[in-house]
């Protein structure tokens, strides 16, 4: 199953820069407001404080895009933002046969995904990939793909003891 919000990407640069001329319409209005026209009083400093507070929760929700492939022998997870300097791209590819188990966490507006996958070294290693972005029906085929290959494994296991 391939599954990927790659095409939402327009939708969510117009955001960032909607959010982005909003802050320098603010910065520009508290300078004249401040400067020359003093209307707003002391609350000339809202102009940029909700903008600012808006700004942060858009990015505070992490990394826009988010693609999945189950296709084949392995399992492949890239999580990236639309703007390529806020955050590192998540790129990660391993075999299905290495999934232990998946959690989703749901926190506020927050949504991120721990996928634990078997470790040579370690025992097991937990990977986070931030889906708040995806839509409800996404998150939801997403969780049934990672059931899926779960019990896939679950039953190969009891077949080889």
């Amino acid at each position: 199953m391939r599954l990927s919000n790659k095409k939402k990407a327009p939708v969510y640069n117009f955001f960032n820069t909607l959010l982005l001329m909003m802050l320098s319409a603010g910065i520009i209005g508290f300078i004249l407001d401040e400067m020359r026209f003093n209307i707003l009083e002391g609350n000339s400093y809202f102009l940029i404080i909700i903008p600012l507070i808006l700004l942060g929760i858009y990015h505070i929700n992490g990394r826009q895009i988010f693609e999945y492939d189950s296709d084949g022998e392995a399992l492949h997870f890239r999580n990236r933002n639309i703007v390529p300097f806020f955050s590192k791209p998540l790129s990660d590819e391993f075999p299905k046969y290495k999934l232990m188990k998946f959690e989703m966490v749901n926190v506020l507006f927050l949504r991120r995904l721990y996928i634990t996958i078997s470790s040579k070294n370690s025992g097991s290693t937990i990977l986070k990939y931030e889906i708040s972005y995806l839509t409800s029906k996404e998150a939801n085929d997403l969780k049934v793909s990672l059931n899926k290959v779960i019990k896939a494994n679950k039953e190969k296991d009891i077949k080889n003891k």
